[in-house]
């Protein structure tokens, strides 16, 4: 497919880092990518009311946009949210898992680090992943929103806190490990990467999963035909808030670094953003 349409969300500006190899594996896309800060950090949500928020958004968000493909670029709201979404609509969704698979094949001690937030590392599909994909590894696992915090800040363009990032990343240091790969379970780590990697106490491989998120699109667009014969690529790429805040115009200048075309904030109707309201 040429010109394919990509629907991006997640709470906050995180899936940005899935935006990027999207970009870059398939350059001629354009993306109406949502912050969804109406409802940030997904990773606080009850699952029920995450589920029914999403439900809620997308269709509307998929008629006005009409997306050859939608990425959900939250690891939290995937390990929930892709079964019932999928049920909802025909159009193909991607989904963003921690990288247990590579990160197994690639370690060489056979003990990893997965680094999420806690929504993430505490969901029973986790432990799936882990017994299906671990082989065998030993996964130490550690949850913070505080780094969601530090890479927003730094793609606001303001000064980064190592001492929080080393704080989080300290049992590292307090116990005796030969941890040689780290996950980043969460799309705004790898804005942090340089960081962590400062922080951890011996030099560790670090993954994440955009690059895999990239290659899975672009093998679903080869044999994705349009939806019908008007198909038209969006005008460039979109961002959009779902709140109006202080805080979104203070993240505009950092976003507009990105690329998008233009920035702007989408509203659901009355009666659909009562249904949203009531089930967060």
């Amino acid at each position: 497919m040429q010109n394919p349409n990509f629907l991006i969300i997640d709470s906050g500006v995180g899936g940005l880092s899935i935006w990027q190899e999207i970009q870059r594996l398939i350059p001629n896309s354009h993306t109406c990518y949502v912050a969804d800060n109406g409802g940030y950090p997904y990773g606080t949500m009850e699952e029920n009311a995450l589920v029914q928020r999403l439900l809620t958004l997308l269709p509307e968000l998929e008629r006005q946009y009409r997306p050859d493909i939608i990425v959900i670029a939250c690891n939290t709201a995937s390990t929930i949210v892709l079964e019932p979404l999928r049920a909802q609509t025909q159009t193909p969704v991607i989904g963003v898992v921690p990288a247990i698979k590579p990160a197994a094949a690639l370690s060489q001690s056979r003990h990893i680090l997965l680094l999420a937030t806690p929504g993430t590392v505490r969901r029973q599909y986790i432990d799936r992943l882990i017994e299906d994909f671990g082989q065998g590894c030993t996964f130490k696992r550690i949850g913070s929103h505080e780094l969601v915090h530090e890479a927003e800040q730094k793609i606001r363009e303001r000064p980064v806190n190592q001492d929080i990032i080393n704080k989080v990343l300290e049992p590292l240091r307090q116990i005796d490990t030969d941890i040689d790969v780290v996950i980043l379970g969460c799309t705004h780590f790898p804005f942090l990467a340089d960081e962590i990697r400062h922080a951890l106490p011996t030099p560790i491989r670090i993954l994440d999963s955009g690059q895999a998120i990239a290659r899975r699109a672009q093998q679903l667009l080869v044999d994705l035909k349009p939806r019908n014969q008007d198909h038209i690529p969006l005008p460039g790429n979109l961002f959009l808030f779902t709140e109006e805040t202080e805080q979104t115009h203070q993240l505009e200048a950092g976003i507009q670094h990105f690329g998008f075309d233009k920035i702007g904030f989408f509203r659901l109707t009355a009666t659909q953003n009562a249904q949203k309201s009531g089930a967060t």
